[in-house]
């Protein structure tokens, strides 16, 4: 057996004995230059480096670095999914390539891991009209030892690594490596890496980023470079003979005392170990959120939004489990002082303000959830009932299944359940829930609570008020666009808005581009057509400036602040008013870019 410990010490002294400095991990939080609220990779926080800028710790890294991911978080419960986990990663920026990397690699995986080279498979880029076949990393395998009839090329779905719809970004070419679970074949032939019965598992790859991705397709990138991913908790699975990911000692300690708490068995299965593992891994995740260095608390909005979703998911499931919510503090406790207090020093640092947190949480939310579910069995009552009814009025009548928008919209405005929760609640009981009428009632909220706040147009000024107030959403996109295509140090420098034009002046050294206007232009559409909610709301100052929310002139703000945010994609202080949805906005065009003054350029843009 190896634990969590050891394999983040074996992996770290491997590349450290090749020249590698252990550059430690960065925060969970993301600092929206990447447009995502969270850090989902270990390269995520290195991008300046992979484009070029000279890293302090030299040419040759790695780390374990915390990510957490949340895009499928009603996937939690299985063996496998998990919001929050580490990367072990190792890059070279400009440094070695190909033929190193991939002789590392192996002499990990067979002589630090053991792993037998006669059954090791890997993965390399198949070619295709952007990008030659990856013939050089084939052919440095095979000299290896890897058998060649265990290397297959596939396509640019399978083995090549990019930031999608991101102009700029390094990119090329990966080489991931696989490994049987049983040496016995399912029967199907043939039993290779793409069977579909799950017996070869991937452990890790190597991204070659030897191209840089343009409006038109690829350049090839001045310095190439080495990006390496192995999950730690897919690996530790796999070293242990596992195919149960909270069967290892990240989440062993815990398991144990929500067995002992709630006097059912992990291994019974059923609704109880689908509990158990929510509990646990959503736990975890809050933790490392609120013990970050950049840490968050729940709220109702962006990074604090899910973080609460979290909480009160794993809250929930405790009741499910049979044992009360402040149960969720010791789970928290084991793993800040038995799991990962080593090698995350801050979380025993924070640890009272860590259990506090949770504990306030627990509170907020236990104070609704009686009320909310009352109000949830009410409302599935009222459609049994109405189905009883017409049911014996005409017997051909189809039992309606779902929950209106407006009673998700109340559960959520009155009782504080996200409509998440909602709709997981009404799967359970066999009901789906209007998620469009649930953003037309928000929608019609929202409206109704800015008719004041924001001030009402009127008589003639009315139409006037519409169009620019469409243009002031598309300069909260066009900042944003620039901080993807051009830097994330792009800042706004000023504006003005009539109602035939936007213009907006921001920091750059030097004329854009041809490729970097129609990028910007190009990336604003994308996330018109998307028709992202334009979400508004009101918070302390301090509180938006944790969450990474973006500021113009910091002087001018009170206490407590008005935000709009636009999906991940854009969040800022702002004083409005706003489109309701990106959708409103129609086609964005630029049509001039100029210099407004030394270091400052200039936006000119419509609405067409």
């Amino acid at each position: 057996m190896i634990t969590s410990k050891q394999l983040r010490s074996k992996w770290l002294s491997f590349y450290e004995s090749k020249g590698h400095v252990n550059i430690g991990a960065v925060s969970l939080i993301g600092d929206g230059s990447t447009g995502v609220m969270f850090n989902v990779a270990g390269m995520q926080p290195l991008m300046p480096y992979l484009l070029g800028q000279p890293h302090p710790a030299g040419k040759r890294l790695c780390n374990v670095q915390g990510c957490v991911r949340t895009v499928d978080i009603e996937s939690v419960g299985d063996a496998s999914h998990f919001t929050f986990f580490e990367m072990m990663g190792n890059w070279s920026l400009g440094d070695y390539f190909k033929k190193e990397k991939t002789a590392w690699s192996f002499e990990l995986l067979t002589k630090v891991f053991g792993l037998d080279a006669d059954k090791i498979c890997s993965t390399v880029f198949a070619g295709n009209e952007s990008a030659p076949r990856d013939d050089e990393t084939a052919q440095l395998l095979v000299s290896l030892g890897i058998r060649p009839e265990h290397i297959f090329y596939l396509d640019k779905s399978n083995n090549w690594w990019e930031l999608e719809g991101t102009v700029g970004t390094p990119c090329g070419p990966d080489n991931e490596w696989f490994y049987p679970l049983a040496d016995e074949e399912c029967g199907r032939k043939p039993c290779d890496i793409n069977c579909p019965c799950g017996r070869y598992v991937e452990i890790g790859n190597d991204v070659y980023m030897q191209y840089k991705k343009t409006a038109d397709g690829y350049v090839p990138l001045e310095n190439k470079n080495v990006d390496t991913g192995f999950g730690l908790d897919r690996m530790l699975s796999f070293l242990n003979g596992l195919t149960d990911g909270y069967k290892t000692d990240l989440f062993s300690g815990a398991i144990a005392y929500l067995e002992k708490v709630s006097g059912k068995k992990y291994d019974d299965g059923g609704d109880a170990r689908k509990a158990m593992r929510i509990i646990a891994d959503h736990t975890r995740t809050t933790v490392m959120l609120i013990g970050d260095v950049n840490g968050i608390l729940p709220s109702n909005t962006g990074a604090g939004y899910i973080l609460r979703r979290l909480m009160r998911r794993a809250i929930r499931y405790c009741k499910a489990l049979g044992i009360a919510g402040e149960e969720m503090c010791n789970v928290a406790k084991i793993f800040i002082e038995e799991v990962y207090g080593e090698a995350y020093p801050l979380l025993p640092e924070k640890e009272g303000y860590i259990l506090e947190e949770i504990g306030r949480e627990i509170a907020r939310f236990e104070s609704t959830l009686e009320k909310g579910m009352k109000e949830f069995e009410k409302t599935l009552a009222g459609i049994e009932r109405k189905n009883e009814f017409m049911a014996k009025q005409n017997p051909d009548y189809v039992k309606e299944s779902v929950i209106g928008g407006k009673a998700a919209f109340k559960l959520y405005d009155t009782y504080g359940f996200p409509l998440e929760l909602t709709v997981e609640l009404a799967a359970e009981r066999g009901y789906t829930v209007d998620e469009k009428g649930f953003d037309e009632a928000f929608k019609e909220h929202q409206e109704k609570s800015h008719a004041v706040a924001e001030g009402q147009f009127k008589g003639g000024l009315a139409d006037t008020g519409v169009a620019t107030t469409r243009l002031h959403t598309a300069t909260h996109l066009l900042n944003a666009a620039l901080k993807q295509v051009l830097s994330p140090d792009i800042n706004q420098k000023g504006s003005n808005i009539t109602p035939e034009r936007l213009r907006f002046d921001f920091n750059f050294a030097r004329p854009m581009t041809q490729e970097e206007i129609d990028a910007v232009e190009k990336l604003v559409n994308e996330k018109i057509a998307e028709n992202i909610p334009v979400v508004y709301a009101e918070m302390p100052y301090e509180q938006a400036r944790a969450e990474g929310i973006v500021g113009v002139f910091d002087n001018k703000y009170g206490d407590v602040v008005k935000t709009y945010s636009i999906g991940n994609f854009s969040r800022e202080m702002c004083g409005g008013p706003h489109a309701a949805s990106t959708g409103e906005l129609g086609h964005f065009k630029i049509v001039k870019e100029q210099s407004s003054a030394s270091g400052i350029r200039r936006i000119k843009a419509i609405l067409e």
